[in-house]
């Protein structure tokens, strides 16, 4: 009678505990946890028809039944505690076991037919308790090794984790802890127990019931990220939406559907591609990150007065390890992207505001640079506009040149030049009024000190332009004021430069430079016509100038013309 009454009460409170535990059960909870659940309460129910049961052939095929606890639970426990711990076994090591416990089962279910798990077994009813006698076989000592190596390894992946795993709950640790030594108990307190028709058994299965239904609902706490993903999904700011491989719609949340109306038109298996309301964002979004372009990030502003700016992110959606769809988050960062949106608008009036004040400092400075130049012409009686005529004429120049499919001259390059065209004389401010003025030719002498303006024009553009940050402009500037008076057969100073040894910026300014003299009076002569000065030019080539410059000279050379004519 009291058999009935603890086992009853025993298997009662099992069931009692797996009712708990389906109605608490999250998608989180493992899955050999909740085999554990349904097992117990199966086994311990077993255990109250079998001392319940007045046929032996009865009590046998319980026995069985017991016995699929006694085999499997340990399996199943040993792989909870290495999940929980976070330890990584090989799925040919965990089917191994399995298969060892399945061998030591199958053995079981030989009891009554073939001496491989009991030699022999007889139930003796004595008073009102069933009595046990029982003859152990082979396969019940391998059983014995089976357990005890299930739970070594479980203290072994206990006191590993406790010193090496930081991640993992100390608290679940001890818990785990708990049922291994219970059921160490329990298995020498049945042998003590058996022959009064009790065991210890039941009972610690459903006590370790009571310690993973804890482990399970702190097991959730711990699994950060399904915890903000089910956070987010529950807030109603985040919405989500699910699709197969195919691209067949699977579901959505209320919040996705309120974000995107049409979802609502969807059936579920029905192809998204075939909503033409969902094209611009579902349909693009899962083409994008099919594609592989971009990071599965996007923007998403709802229409209307009030809107509304989502952060779309796709990724895969997988069914433990195997890929089987795409998943879509919709979240709410209407506050931050407007926020961005006003910095960005900030942003772009300061920059605005900064270029339009670096244009004016630039402005400024070439307006300095061009004043200095023209104080350097207004000591020279023989050379009045020609700072400006050379800087229209190297700008003709230029033009021709970028004409000419064949030559790739940079932007920067063409701009530079013709910006610094009017700084190739500012040599000359150091030059003696006597001789700069001179109404006259020079003499050897002289000239000789005029030639001086060259190097001392670079120098003076160096100190000019030390502080610049554009130094591509500063080194055009100084070989123009440098090396304008080179001359491609070497003769020419103030270096005795030749061929490509010179700066092409130089090469051009020297063209320029001296065409503008030739057609310009001068107090020492007439101006030249404009077939002379062609005819020198041209006879100069090879040896005054670059004669890969002659094409593009002959180009320039009709709006040279007109421009000169328009001066006289």
């Amino acid at each position: 009678m009291y058999q009935s009454y603890y086992y009853g009460g025993v298997f009662l409170l099992s069931f009692l505990l797996t009712l708990l535990y389906i109605f608490r059960w999250q998608k989180q909870f493992q899955i050999h946890m909740t085999a554990v659940f349904i097992l117990i309460p199966i086994v311990n129910l077993g255990y109250l028809l079998m001392y319940t049961n007045h046929e032996p052939e009865t009590a046998v095929a319980l026995l069985k039944v017991i016995y699929c606890g006694g085999c499997y639970l340990p399996w199943l426990i040993t792989m909870c505690e290495l999940n929980l711990c976070e330890i990584k076994v090989s799925k040919t090591l965990r089917m191994g076991v399995l298969l060892l416990s399945t061998a030591v089962y199958l053995s079981v279910l030989t009891i009554g037919y073939i001496p491989l798990f009991y030699r022999s077994l007889t139930l003796e009813r004595v008073g009102e308790v069933w009595v046990q006698h029982k003859v152990y076989g082979p396969f019940h000592t391998l059983h014995y090794i089976c357990v005890a190596m299930y739970l070594i390894t479980d203290l072994a992946v206990i006191i590993y984790s406790y010193r090496n795993k930081q991640q993992v709950s100390r608290r679940i640790l001890l818990l785990l802890f708990f049922p291994g030594l219970v059921s160490v108990f329990s298995y020498f307190a049945t042998r003590v127990l058996l022959q009064t028709g009790y065991e210890a058994m039941p009972l610690s299965y459903m006590l370790a019931q009571i310690v993973y239904l804890v482990i399970a609902r702190r097991m959730a706490y711990y699994n950060v990220s399904e915890m903000v993903i089910e956070s987010m999904v529950q807030s109603g700011d985040t919405g989500f939406i699910t699709a197969d491989l195919d691209g067949r719609y699977l579901g959505s949340n209320e919040t996705a559907r309120k974000i995107l109306p049409a979802l609502d038109t969807l059936t579920v298996d029905q192809l998204i591609r075939k909503s033409p309301a969902l094209q611009g964002t579902v349909i693009e979004w899962l083409d994008r990150f099919r594609s592989g372009s971009g990071d599965g990030r996007f923007l998403y502003n709802t229409p209307g007065p009030e809107e509304k700016i989502y952060i779309v992110t796709v990724s895969d959606l997988f069914d433990g390890r195997l890929l089987c769809g795409y998943q879509i988050f919709l979240q709410d960062d209407t506050q931050n992207q407007k926020y961005i949106r006003l910095l960005d608008q900030y942003n772009s009036d300061l920059q605005a505001e900064v270029e339009t004040k670096t244009e004016r400092i630039v402005a400024m400075h070439d307006n300095l640079i061009l004043s200095m130049a023209a104080m350097v012409e207004s000591r020279d009686n023989s050379t009045g506009g020609h700072i400006r005529r050379t800087s229209e004429g190297v700008r003709m120049l230029i033009e021709a040149m970028r004409e000419d499919g064949k030559n790739r001259l940079s932007d920067t390059f063409c701009r530079n030049i013709i910006k610094a065209a009017p700084m190739h004389d500012l040599g000359k401010i150091a030059v003696d009024d006597a001789i700069l003025r001179k109404p006259g030719r020079f003499t050897p002498e002289e000239f000789e000190k005029m030639k001086a303006h060259a190097a001392e024009g670079a120098r003076i553009v160096h100190e000019i332009l030390l502080d610049t940050e554009d130094e591509d402009f500063r080194s055009i500037a100084e070989n123009i004021a440098h090396y304008h008076h080179e001359r491609m057969d070497g003769s020419g100073y103030p270096e005795g430069l030749r061929g490509e040894e010179i700066p092409l910026e130089a090469r051009i300014m020297a063209i320029a430079d001296v065409y503008d003299a030739l057609v310009s009076r001068r107090v020492y002569k007439d101006a030249f016509s404009f077939g002379k000065a062609d005819r020198i030019i041209l006879e100069g080539m090879g040896t005054q100038f670059d004669p890969a410059l002659e094409r593009y000279y002959r180009a320039a050379r009709p709006r040279l013309e007109a421009y000169y004519s328009a001066q006289m």
